[in-house]
């Protein structure tokens, strides 16, 4: 399975580039969001904004987009309407672009990728020009003919040779054609209130936190802060697909291999393994013997994880680095109080999920409206160039993050550009604002072996299948783990055959 080759990306880059938090919503948003109806409104544009320099190859592939002809652009990236600062970022992306592109008009549509309704949009012709979806979904998009083949638009602009070649693989069909352009990267940590840790009395004498380095010792630590706070030792998720996606990795420390690829586009599900089944019943201890949860699981889902964190109902959740506005801005934890580590390791090893988050193009789009788009992918500082415009997005997400209480770290290289890679890693060491130590073991371990990217076959539907297990071992002590596991799998298999 293409997706299997992105663990490459942190053996071959290097981890300085740096994805910078607080310019929208994070990759996992995406898995999780509901998709909302598209907006109406159009951005006037201005005559304000310089036009900065671009790399010759930019140049001749925008005069396509500011041809004359009017073009309409319908945003799906555009922030959802609670988020003013980041429409204000937005707002000035759309002003800088005003002299470049004057026939273009960007029209804000907010649009968070959904499964169950992507594709009906497809068939209403309703997709925005861009948007966002997950490293899961674009083999998937690609072969039902959903989105646009933007080879050629980003062969003009020489943007095809920048792209990480795992990540290129992952978006591009059987022959080699190309139909996206990441957005940036994750990987699964343990995030942590170091208030809690605090109180807990489970902080060297640095006052950085003792984190649990397996699942035995995240029992232990959970029991701990629980007896000592009152808090929840973890926030388990157990109310939708984000459940069945923690789980996964979880799974994968017990030795568990959740699909197996037969090599011939086909897969067999494996969740009936006897180390799946054994990563089971840790999470059904974590209930009844250990007692370290929240109150009620299965209502917690992507954001409510992140609130308990942030609000300190739980001390450690499982997240990644590019969600560290969530328990910050978001939910109020200081900046300085929030630290990460590894997923624990456990019998089969330690791994951490790898993802990411594509920009991917209606299949109705025309070549102008594609470049068009791409040219404001460039002024987000989501393109493979360092132009001035292009550091500015970069810069604008950065302060921002700064006045809002979000950490501003490294991040996951998605592109080789080097002169982007610099300029990242510059943005970082101007406008870091916390301590990298609180942080540098998640790094150090999401930057060695050990990265492990979603399982292949039809990714969501298992983890749909994996949350009514978890549903039903946290809600009933008695629960037969193993034929709750084998229903799973049946089921899923069921639509894994049907999917051929």
């Amino acid at each position: 399975m293409k997706v299997k080759k992105l663990l490459s990306i942190m053996l071959a880059t290097s981890m300085l580039a740096a994805t910078l938090t607080g310019c929208g919503k994070s990759s996992e948003t995406s898995i999780k969001a509901e998709s909302t109806a598209d907006a109406t409104a159009t951005v006037e544009k201005t005559d304000e904004g310089a036009t900065n320099t671009t790399d010759s190859a930019d140049a001749d592939a925008e005069t396509e987009a500011a041809s004359g002809e009017p073009v309409e652009v319908t945003l799906g990236i555009w922030p959802e309407d609670t988020m003013t600062a980041d429409i204000e970022i937005h707002e000035g992306y759309v002003a800088t672009l005003a002299e470049r592109n004057p026939n273009v008009t960007y029209t804000p549509a907010y649009y968070k990728y959904a499964t169950d309704t992507f594709m009906p949009m497809v068939e209403a012709g309703t997709v925005p020009t861009v948007f966002e979806t997950w490293f899961t979904e674009p083999q998937k998009l690609i072969k039902n003919g959903a989105v646009a083949d933007i080879t050629d638009e980003l062969e003009a602009r020489g943007w095809l040779e920048k792209m990480n070649p795992s990540i290129k693989e992952l978006l591009s069909d059987e022959n080699g054609r190309v139909y996206g352009v990441p957005r940036d990267g994750y990987a699964l940590g343990m995030m942590i209130n170091v208030e809690l840790f605090e109180e807990a009395g489970l902080v060297d004498e640095n006052g950085y936190p003792l984190y649990p380095k397996t699942w035995e010792e995240l029992a232990q630590t959970a029991k701990t802060i629980k007896d000592a706070t009152g808090s929840a030792g973890l926030c388990l998720l157990a109310k939708d697909n984000s459940g069945g996606w923690h789980f996964s990795n979880i799974a994968w420390a017990f030795g568990a291999s959740l699909t197996l690829d037969n090599g011939d586009g086909t897969f067999t599900a494996n969740l009936a393994s006897d180390e799946a089944i054994a990563a089971m019943e840790y999470i059904k201890s974590l209930k009844w013997e250990y007692d370290v949860l929240t109150a009620d699981p299965t209502s917690e889902d992507w954001g409510t994880g992140f609130m308990q964190l942030g609000t300190g109902g739980a001390a450690m959740y499982i997240g990644a680095n590019d969600a560290v506005a969530q328990p910050t801005q978001v939910n109020g934890l200081p900046v300085d109080k929030l630290a990460m580590c590894p997923i624990p390791e456990g019998p089969g090893g330690q791994y951490s999920l790898f993802g990411g988050t594509p920009y991917m193009f209606s299949a109705d789009a025309t070549s102008e409206e594609i470049n068009a788009a791409l040219d404001y992918l460039e002024v987000m500082g989501k393109a493979p160039v360092a132009t001035d415009e292009a550091i500015a997005g970069m810069k604008s997400g950065a302060e921002k993050s700064v006045a809002e209480g979000v950490p501003v770290i490294q991040g996951f290289p998605c592109w080789t550009d080097q002169a982007k890679l610099d300029a990242e890693a510059a943005i970082v060491e101007e406008y870091g604002n916390v301590d990298s130590q609180m942080f540098k073991p998640y790094f150090d371990a999401t930057s060695a072996d050990g990265l492990r990217s979603e399982e292949p076959g039809l990714t969501q539907d298992m983890y749909a299948e994996l949350t009514k297990v978890l549903q039903e071992v946290i809600t009933n002590q008695d629960a037969d783990v193993t034929a709750l596991m084998q229903q799973a799998n049946t089921n899923y298999q069921a639509l894994l055959d049907a999917a051929k």
